[in-house]
């Protein structure tokens, strides 16, 4: 397990244990975590699981794809952080990782 900590547009924080393997997106649908709708699934399909990461962390998680900076386009307020939490395996390397929800999902 990993801990993620989700900071949703309000500023409340969600610590949430994840397994190991999973997404931070199905961490998130799992855990009712507010901001992230996912309305495909996890596909990579619509950019409704957009979230910031924490500078500290962008390195540990990875530059996004080409497939997720296309999907990128179509969400709200993009940032130099931004990502689809459904592209982030959640590994022991990001024990501790900390991402926040936009103010609203594309």
């Amino acid at each position: 397990m990993a801990k993620i900590q989700f900071i949703d547009f309000s500023g409340t924080v969600h610590a949430v244990d994840a397994e190991l393997g999973s997404t931070v997106m199905e961490t998130a649908i799992k855990n009712g975590i507010p901001g992230i709708e996912a309305e495909c699934g996890g596909a990579c399909a619509c950019a409704t699981c957009h979230v910031y990461i924490d500078p500290e962390w962008q390195e540990k998680v990875g530059a996004p794809s080409s497939m997720e900076e296309d999907m990128l386009d179509f969400a709200y307020d993009i940032r130099p952080n931004s990502r689809l939490s459904c592209q982030i395996k959640v590994s022991n390397d990001l024990d501790g990782l900390t991402v926040r929800t936009p103010e609203r999902q594309a």
